[in-house]
């Protein structure tokens, strides 16, 4: 790096203070023994609550991987101070996987479709069967996890390998990896959305999903890595390197896509309402209907009308306060929302929510999060050898 460039002033370990691993394990593995008892308790709901979870942390470890292949395909300098984060959060997706073959041994709980007698009996889904089998469904998840592990163990650890050799060529190893990678990712997080959500009422099917998935997933990343940072610097990390231009930037991502997200949201919404056909309409009807309606108006309130009027003004988005406000909003109708597809299948006639809820966000969040801090306290918090480093710590406005 040339003498000129700016250079890195804050300390790029995680302190041992800070680490938080052995918090979030404890959390977690709690939170999982009580959801064990409920499942003993109430398989169905635990079934529901716990797929709800899973999907929820899920969503932002694919949004991770995604955001990083999007930086090395377009050779973007802006968020290099920030790309460790995303980078660590699907790092771990190879082990993550792990936490779904629970739900393996729940599908006779969650899909009507692996019901031979029902199927039989449903002109509808004896055509889905070719998709809708189980071999095939548990064949397709160890493709989607094999895909992701791989993907994020790689981007990960070229750019730890860059950090320990200073050798600049392995970026184009990282442009090699992303270019392909962002096609498959597409196809099989797409894929995966039908499989876990979509198939929940086998009947429905909408060729959008997979894209509202993504964009409801994108949506609620920027909201996270603000109030990471935010945490960063509250204890005294990062503070000179990740300025209010970077917290800018992310407030920025965040409003377009919060406007992307509300787009393809009505987009599906408003072909399936003027096509008019039953099997696609009762989906969006049962959701209408009782108090899953109030749930419907917040979340377009809630998701795209209020962060949408506070975001859109520049200055708002040096707003700390205003900031930490909307982005945990968005995270919590990020949870809602994934509640909202989910939980009408098992609750037809509104809202009812369940211990199970709590237990099971907890201890997948615990877990989550303790491999999260487990692999961020290990390596560097910011890729301090990148070629784009310079540029990044550079950047800045007029203000």
């Amino acid at each position: 790096m040339a003498s000129h460039s700016p250079q890195l002033t804050d300390s790029v370990q995680l302190p041992s203070q800070v680490d938080l691993t052995k918090t979030f394990f404890g959390v977690g593995i709690a939170g999982l023994i009580a959801s064990g008892v409920g499942y003993f308790l109430n398989p169905y709901q635990f079934f529901f609550s716990y797929l709800t979870s899973f999907t929820f942390f899920t969503s932002f470890a694919l949004a991770s991987m995604i955001m990083v292949m999007i930086h090395h395909i377009t050779k973007s300098s802006w968020g290099t101070v920030l790309r460790r984060i995303p980078e660590t959060a699907s790092s771990y997706l190879w082990i993550w996987g792990l936490f779904f073959i629970p739900l393996l041994f729940g599908m006779s709980n969650l899909y009507s479709w692996t019901s031979t007698e029902y199927v039989m009996n449903d002109p509808i889904l004896l055509g889905k069967v070719p998709y809708l089998n189980e071999p095939f469904f548990i064949i397709r998840q160890f493709i989607y996890f094999g895909i992701w592990g791989f993907l994020g163990y790689k981007l990960h650890k070229v750019s730890i390998d860059m950090d320990r050799t200073n050798d600049w060529g392995l970026t184009a190893l990282l442009r090699k990896v992303s270019a392909p990678g962002i096609l498959i990712f597409a196809l099989t997080v797409a894929f995966a959305s039908f499989d876990w959500l979509m198939s929940l009422d086998a009947h429905w099917f909408s060729t959008m999903f997979g894209v509202y998935f993504f964009a409801m997933s994108f949506q609620a990343l920027f909201p996270a890595l603000i109030l990471i940072t935010f945490w960063l610097h509250k204890n005294g990390l990062l503070k000179n390197t990740i300025t209010k231009s970077h917290i800018y930037d992310l407030g920025a991502w965040f409003f377009g896509f919060t406007v992307f997200y509300a787009y393809i949201a009505f987009s599906q919404f408003l072909l399936i309402y003027y096509a008019n056909i039953p099997e696609e309409t009762l989906w969006f009807y049962h959701r209408l209907e009782g108090s899953w309606s109030i749930v419907t108006y917040s979340l377009l309130a809630c998701r795209f009308i209020i962060p949408f009027a506070l975001l859109l003004n520049r200055d708002k988005k040096h707003n700390k306060t205003l900031l930490i406000i909307v982005s945990s909003l968005i995270i919590i109708m990020h949870l809602i929302e994934l509640h909202w597809i989910v939980m009408p299948v098992l609750h037809h006639s509104g809202v009812s929510l369940s211990w199970l809820d709590v237990t099971t966000l907890i201890g997948l969040g615990g877990i989550f999060m303790g491999l999260f801090f487990r692999r961020l306290r290990n390596h560097k918090i910011v890729p301090v050898n990148d070629p784009t480093l310079a540029e990044s710590l550079d950047k800045h406005y007029h203000q």
